[in-house]
């Protein structure tokens, strides 16, 4: 799949618990990334959508901020079987903190959703 057009300056990685400090040069896969060989990735406008699908048991997350320059040469824009839009994907390398920008916490109230907590924050850009 293309990449879209204009690119995003940032991409995020979003975890479900605090990243280690400090930052280590290849940051810890998860199982899913492991398993899938690539590591998922949002673009800010996917993360909403992202955290409420797929973290939504969890009262706490990060968000790793990453510059879209510095992973481009492995990303690949796959489509999802499921129909529901097109992700970034790298493959073929780790990230590590020489490509994170920032991470951030957020937390949500019980019975609240991230699309909710996340929606017009500034820091996703």
């Amino acid at each position: 799949m293309p990449a879209p057009s204009p690119l995003p300056k940032y991409l995020y990685k979003i975890v479900p618990s605090a990243p280690p400090t400090p930052l280590p040069a290849e940051y810890p896969l998860s199982d899913l990334d492991r398993g899938d060989g690539f590591i998922h990735l949002s673009t800010a406008e996917q993360v909403l959508g992202t955290a409420d699908r797929f973290f939504s048991t969890t009262h706490k997350l990060w968000l790793l901020k990453l510059p879209y320059s510095s992973l481009e040469q492995g990303i690949r824009w796959d489509d999802l079987p499921s129909g529901d839009g097109c992700f970034p994907h790298l493959y073929g390398r780790n990230f590590g903190a020489a490509d994170v920008e920032e991470a951030r916490g957020f937390e949500r109230a019980e019975g609240g959703v991230w699309s909710e907590v996340l929606r017009g924050d500034a820091w996703l850009a």
